[in-house]
């Protein structure tokens, strides 16, 4: 998001990995990507969202996920190669890269839409709820915050039923849910296609087993986003006010809100199916003690 991606990146370096024969996101494969020109338009809004430092919360949050997967590897986390592998797949600049081309390819014709949520998101109000999601976002990788703010929105009822109804509506508006679940469950597909193109035998699986496999964690997967989205947004808006946050919905609804959460949604999804393909892949290879 926006503040989606923020969300989506999340989900899916937390529940595992995507792939176009899950859901059609309209991701434009990183063989026409690295051809593309991008617009100073699109350079523009991807400033105002601050991507760069999206993509370095996202290169924290997938190291440290990822290492946890080095327990099950032969030469453990000491692995060299695996280490590089994974500085190689999280690097910042790379998946910048390919988001502001994803997004390019979006929106590049759209002066409008990149005009109106620009200037949106380069406002004060704009600014400050990015800080916040970036803040937020850093704050939950620790369990006790995590647990304090899931114990909080669960309050929030309670507490301010007002303030509840607006987070509620921000998550309907932008389909936060929904699409990180397909997001996250085509990052899974992409992760087991991955192992698949290993080489090891035993992660040969049909495309039909594999289809199976992610649609099975579906219950799940949508039980943990919902479970992190709501209390990750309670977290992240705290500090704004009711005002504040409604423009923030306000905004979510117009025609250029609208067309760039999709647009988002489809940028943050190259740049997962690429990372969880890639990992896939040399998480396979450093599982058989091979070079990767």
């Amino acid at each position: 998001m926006q503040r989606l991606g923020f969300v989506l990146g999340l989900a899916i370096l937390s529940c595992g990995a995507v792939g176009p024969a899950l859901a059609e996101t309209g991701a434009v494969p990183p063989s026409d990507l690295a051809a593309m020109e991008i617009p100073q338009t699109v350079t523009a809004l991807s400033a105002a969202l601050r991507i760069s430092e999206v993509m370095v919360a996202l290169h924290d949050e997938g190291m440290a996920n990822a290492a946890e997967l080095a327990a099950d590897l032969p030469r453990g986390g000491a692995d060299p190669l695996w280490a590089q592998a994974l500085l190689r797949i999280y690097d910042p600049a790379h998946m910048e890269t390919v988001f502001n081309q994803a997004l390019a390819e979006s929106l590049g014709q759209e002066a409008d839409t990149l005009s109106a949520a620009t200037a949106f998101f380069a406002s004060d109000i704009g600014q400050r709820a990015l800080s916040l999601e970036l803040a937020a976002r850093k704050a939950l990788m620790d369990d006790a915050v995590e647990a304090a703010a899931e114990a909080a929105y669960a309050d929030l009822a309670r507490t301010d039923p007002q303030r509840q109804a607006q987070i509620e509506r921000f998550v309907a508006v932008n389909d936060l849910v929904e699409s990180n679940v397909m997001g996250a469950l085509n990052a899974n597909l992409a992760f087991l296609r991955g192992l698949g193109e290993s080489g090891g035998p035993e992660f040969a699986l049909p495309e039909a087993d594999m289809l199976a496999q992610v649609w099975a964690a579906e219950p799940e997967v949508r039980a943990e986003m919902q479970d992190w989205v709501y209390p990750f947004l309670s977290l992240a808006y705290q500090p704004l006010s009711d005002d504040e946050l409604q423009s923030y919905i306000d905004f979510s609804e117009t025609p250029a809100g609208q067309r760039v959460n999709a647009a988002m949604f489809q940028a943050y999804d190259a740049v997962f199916d690429q990372i969880s393909r890639d990992l896939g892949r040399s998480f396979g290879i450093a599982l058989q003690g091979n070079d990767i």
